[in-house]
């Protein structure tokens, strides 16, 4: 009876130690790696998409080029991914999310690497060449095409040195190692805290998890902002020779400082991992003492759960089972649906979202520092307190299957009428004397192809591929002082208080005042301010809503299956989305943008490099056009689904969220048959689970 007593005693006394030492055992420690991963894998993301345009102009390459870039972390993430799912729970995971976390990193310092073998940053043809004569910038009526052009030997090695643009082969190998890397960090970290976590306490640390990922767009969007005004080659030339400014269409930023700060961050995330058991000590303890408790267990408990655990063991190796659980998901036509219309929306979002900072610099005149520090403050916390009051929405009112779908339609909805709004704040084009005006600024063009020379600069023989934007006094943008007719000018061609004057084409544009002068740089969009305020406004409201709903989507992909195909079931959706959202959508929505690029800049090859200027009315429709494009077919798509919801499930809409998970969980076994396959119906999802 003594022994008995102090055997129990024991057993109670061991659990009380293990609670004392979990605060500094494995799992903890885990925890806080793992956050860590997740802010750096967030900053890495926004990293890639604010540094789109600069990545365009440093490497002369177009949208859709860019836009495949950007869809080599998705690439990189499908190569591994089954890999990951399959056989990552058998492995060492902390181990795995370490290497996965140093790979992200070094994708991300091998993106950088090729500003260290490329060379300086040439923004113009003076940059190349330094004997060039001041007197090619301006208008000189016995001028000849060789001062213009370069000598063949010239051109040739200035080629030699644009061929390394290709390095943006690179970028991509190097986003696409990213993606790899990034792939085991949240299934695998998902699955640990769920294993090892205390009981209830899994959907706590997962909040954790994505408050705390926050961080990372926090950190990158500074990040960008802050490097977007710095010169691309800071810290090697010398910057008062620099006469370009961020405004400029050939600026770019420091945008491998961003990559380089974000990989170095990968890498020490990583460093914890390789030092943690694969089970925390104090779980094993729990363990010890479970085992030990197991004496005062029925032998009828000990039969089931054998029973039970060699049943999960079967089922996933047969090949038939998956094929039958495939075939289940495929014919359920709720999920069918559901998988369309989000690959729709979430197409129209990552296309938007990649090319939004592109969009907000040449639609409002905006910088690329401006653009991701003004995006940044705006869609970050609206967009954190969209998916919290999501979630406490859908908790709070107990909504059912059908309501949380009704409440996503609504959301997406009110996000949809937003969206629209933004087509009033289009602005119009540049006045822009050779691509969008004749060059005596008088009379709009039909078309930005060759465009003829006006009798103010006929006589000039200037080169139409130089690109040295001026502003006249009269409001117009010219391609360069010749074009413009300057006669002569005053200050340092190097610096941007350079002032041309005798301008022929500004005096013929009707502009009485007598002072026909100029000073480089475009003209600033100040009459389309009030628009990029109203864009912004409506913008906060649009992510707001996203936010919004974007829990819902979570709830209704593994609410419209059978409980225990959850798991196939977004990962099915996972590799849908990745596949034709992630990687696709970039790409054409590049290759539409790139129809209304007005002016190209022309390599040292000769070949089309990136886009100098946009169509603005063109470039907003079309992009605004495609997103929008892309949401109207996913809202039918929701009024279909909330009819098939109320059709299949009439007689469950009275059902609530507070017995969700009792019928689940005692189901679940009585759904495997006795060859340890799944047993479910073709065509429908578990009707009795409630939400």
């Amino acid at each position: 009876m003594d022994q008995t007593q102090h055997s129990t005693k024991t057993t109670e006394a061991q659990p009380s130690r293990a609670e004392k030492t979990r605060h500094c055992d494995g799992f903890k420690i885990f925890l806080a790696a793992l956050s860590f991963s997740y802010v750096c894998k967030a900053l890495a993301g926004i990293i890639m998409k604010s540094s789109i345009t600069q990545i365009e102009r440093r490497f002369d390459i177009s949208s859709s080029t860019s836009g495949l870039i950007d869809g080599g972390f998705e690439i990189g993430n499908l190569l591994v991914i089954v890999f990951v799912s399959y056989f990552g729970s058998q492995l060492h995971r902390p181990k795995l999310i370490g290497i996965g976390c140093f790979t992200m990193g070094f994708g991300s310092i091998m993106t950088a690497m090729p500003h260290f073998f490329m060379g300086y940053y040439r923004y113009s043809s003076e940059n190349d060449i330094n004997s060039l004569s001041n007197s090619t910038l301006i208008c000189l009526a016995n001028q000849t095409t060789s001062l213009i052009g370069a000598s063949p030997e010239i051109v040739g090695k200035g080629c030699e040195k644009g061929s390394k643009s290709h390095m943006w082969i690179y970028v991509l190998m190097g986003n696409i190692l990213r993606g790899i890397g990034e792939t085991p960090i949240t299934p695998l970290g998902i699955s640990y805290i769920d294993d090892f976590a205390k009981e209830g306490h899994s959907s706590m640390y997962l909040g954790i998890l994505n408050t705390v990922a926050m961080i990372g767009p926090l950190i990158g969007f500074t990040m960008s902002s802050v490097f977007a005004r710095m010169y691309v080659d800071i810290g090697f030339v010398d910057l008062s020779n620099i006469r370009i400014t961020p405004k400029d269409a050939r600026w770019v930023g420091a945008w491998w400082l961003s990559f380089m700060v974000s990989g170095l961050l990968s890498i020490i995330s990583s460093i914890p991992f390789f030092f943690l058991p694969q089970i925390p000590k104090t779980t094993q303890k729990e363990r010890k003492n479970s085992a030990s408790l197991n004496v005062f267990k029925t032998d009828e408990e000990k039969n089931n759960k054998t029973n039970l655990t060699k049943q999960e063991k079967k089922a996933p190796v047969s090949m038939m089972g998956f094929l039958r659980s495939l075939k289940s998901i495929l014919t359920n036509h709720l999920y069918v649906i559901f998988v369309t219309l989000t690959l729709l929306q979430i197409s129209s979002f990552i296309g938007s979202f990649t090319y939004i900072f592109k969009f907000v610099e040449q639609q409002f005149g905006q910088s690329a520092s401006e653009a991701n520090f003004a995006l940044g403050v705006i869609t970050l916390p609206t967009m954190a307190t969209g998916m919290f009051l999501g979630g406490y929405i859908v908790t709070k009112f107990k909504l059912t299957l059908v309501g949380i779908a009704k409440f996503a339609f609504f959301t997406s909805s009110v996000a949809y009428v937003f969206q629209l709004l933004y087509f009033s704040q289009i602005c119009e084009n540049k006045p822009f004397a050779g691509l969008t005006l004749t060059y005596d600024g008088m009379n709009s063009v039909d078309s930005h192809i060759d465009v003829p020379l006006s009798y103010c600069n006929s006589d000039c023989s200037c080169d139409k591929n130089q690109w040295e934007p001026i502003c006249g006094k009269n409001g117009v943008t010219y391609i360069s002082p010749c074009l413009a007719g300057c006669k002569y000018f005053s200050g340092d061609k190097n610096h941007s208080n350079t002032v041309f004057y005798e301008c022929s084409c500004i005096r013929d544009s009707g502009f009485q005042n007598s002072n026909h002068s100029a000073h480089l740089g475009e003209c600033p969009r100040d009459k389309c301010k009030t628009n990029y305020y109203f864009y912004m406004t409506f913008q906060v409201f649009t992510s707001f809503f996203i936010a919004l709903g974007s829990t819902s989507l979570i709830l209704i992909l593994i609410k419209t299956v059978h409980p225990e195909l959850k798991s196939l079931a977004m990962g099915f959706h996972s590799l849908v989305i990745r596949a034709l959202g992630g990687i696709l959508a970039p790409v054409y929505f590049g290759a539409l943008i790139d129809r209304t690029c007005v002016k190209w800049s022309v390599t040292s090859c000769g070949a089309r490099g990136a886009c100098r200027a946009y169509n603005s009315q063109a470039f907003g429709t079309i992009y605004l056009g495609l997103a929008t494009s892309l949401k109207t077919p996913a809202l039918i798509l929701y009024v279909v689904l909330i009819y098939s919801m109320k059709k299949k499930y009439e007689r469950q809409d009275s059902k609530t969220l507070e017995n969700g998970g009792k019928v689940t969980d005692e189901a679940i076994p009585e759904l495997l048959n006795k060859n340890g396959y799944h047993s479910v119906p073709s065509g429908g999802p578990y009707t009795e689970t409630p939400l």
